[in-house]
């Protein structure tokens, strides 16, 4: 299903009958590419899309049960000019969610609007939000996350970058980090962490620009689209583990 909001599309995925009423509707949100120059996020939403369209048991599992929004390009605009981090009017997206304009930020104006909606919706439980970028000077695939006063919020949100570490060679748990950085607090990551409760994670992904190593190695290995995009399906395949791991899904 194919959505528009102020001209900035989103996807749906989920089985027909999670549209119906009844049960309790979970809900994953990822967006990328809201820098546009950030071309390997693409590849990352890509391989999400791919895999979540797939007839894999595990892909099926997962529409059974979960509502999947997708927004591939936050900052269209800015990636039609060839921008590097700015959209059409100049503003670094990623620093306006707190209070984006409708017309100076429409695009982030309307997903923050519906993310807000739903979280208020009863019938939603917003389960994780992952925003993808791709980082210019950093190594690996790698996350940045939230930081809480209760300790065992915080061992909890660490439970899915560990995943990824322990499984997907290319990750890198020593390059993830958690913080409140005052000047991250305009991102998604920062904007939702505080407004979403304590059973939502929400995360940055980053998938580095160039390359990364692996265990025991003395080389960088280049990333290509094809690692890239097998680096989305290996973070929809663990985000499963971590959820299933809370007793949040019957299976």
């Amino acid at each position: 299903m194919v959505g528009d909001s102020h001209a900035c599309a989103f996807l749906s995925f989920c089985a027909v009958d999670q549209l119906s009423g009844g049960r309790e509707k979970k809900l994953v949100f990822l967006t990328a590419r809201v820098h546009p120059g950030e071309s390997p996020a693409s590849f990352v939403c890509q391989g999400l899309i791919d895999f979540l369209v797939s007839q894999h048991p595990v892909a099926q599992l997962l529409r059974d049960y979960v509502i999947f929004k997708i927004v591939p390009m936050l900052n269209p605009d800015g990636v039609y000019l060839g921008n590097y981090r700015s959209s059409l009017m100049g503003f670094d997206l990623n620093r306006h969610w707190q209070d984006p304009s409708p017309w100076a930020h429409p695009t982030l104006y309307a997903v923050k609007q519906l993310i807000v909606q739903m979280s208020q919706d009863p019938s939603v439980s917003l389960e994780f939000y992952i925003d993808v970028h791709a980082h210019s000077t950093m190594l690996n695939g790698f996350m940045y996350g939230n930081v809480f006063e209760d300790e065992e919020r915080v061992q909890r949100q660490a439970v899915f970058p560990r995943l990824l570490c322990h499984n997907a060679h290319d990750f890198s748990f020593s390059n993830t980090s958690f913080n409140r950085d005052v000047v991250k607090a305009g991102t998604g990551r920062r904007f939702l962490g505080g407004l979403l409760d304590d059973t939502s994670y929400c995360y940055t992904l980053e998938v580095s620009f160039y390359s990364y190593m692996t265990s025991g190695s003395t080389a960088p290995v280049a990333y290509t689209e094809e690692t890239c995009i097998l680096g989305g399906v290996a973070s929809i395949h663990f985000m499963l583990v971590q959820s299933a791991s809370n007793n949040k899904y019957p299976f």
